[in-house]
């Protein structure tokens, strides 16, 4: 499969990758990204937008938007007929990570992150699939046509 599409292949290692070393790297955010994290919640509140979003939850919606991609582009690699596969390499990539980050200094593995992550790559799942379906259906369409026609 992947020698088949290796523009996505290399394009979805470089996001594995970027995903690697944000979170398997010691001290990721130190207090310079957490403080503007906190400038930016604190002028946007004062403008009156997003005043329901604290840090955890601006954290939250960060990890689900990390994993976005992530479902993406498993999607396009495995297939319309994989999005299983890619539900569940999701979750299995995530999983890995949460695990990897208890051996890490600085880290801190957290279950909440293992369900935004996981979310993520269901909405990239899911996005991914409405996009792709028109192409998707042309594919069996012309496939059903070949095997009528094959058996005719």
């Amino acid at each position: 499969m992947f020698h088949r599409h290796p523009f996505l292949s290399l394009l979805s290692g470089a996001y594995l990758v970027f995903v690697g070393w944000l979170t398997l790297t010691p001290d990721a955010l130190g207090e310079r990204e957490v403080g503007l994290a906190a400038r930016l919640l604190d002028a946007l509140h004062r403008r009156g937008y997003a005043e329901s979003i604290d840090y955890m939850r601006l954290e939250f919606l960060a990890n689900i938007a990390l994993f976005v991609p992530v479902g993406m582009f498993l999607l396009l690699l495995f297939g319309a007929g994989g999005w299983w596969l890619a539900g569940l390499s999701s979750f299995g990539l995530t999983l890995f990570i949460e695990t990897a980050q208890r051996q890490i200094p600085g880290r801190v593995p957290d279950p909440r992150d293992l369900v935004a992550n996981t979310l993520g790559g269901l909405i990239g799942i899911a996005l991914t699939l409405v996009l792709t379906l028109p192409a998707t259906l042309r594919r069996r369409r012309r496939r059903r046509a070949r095997q009528q026609a094959a058996s005719a």
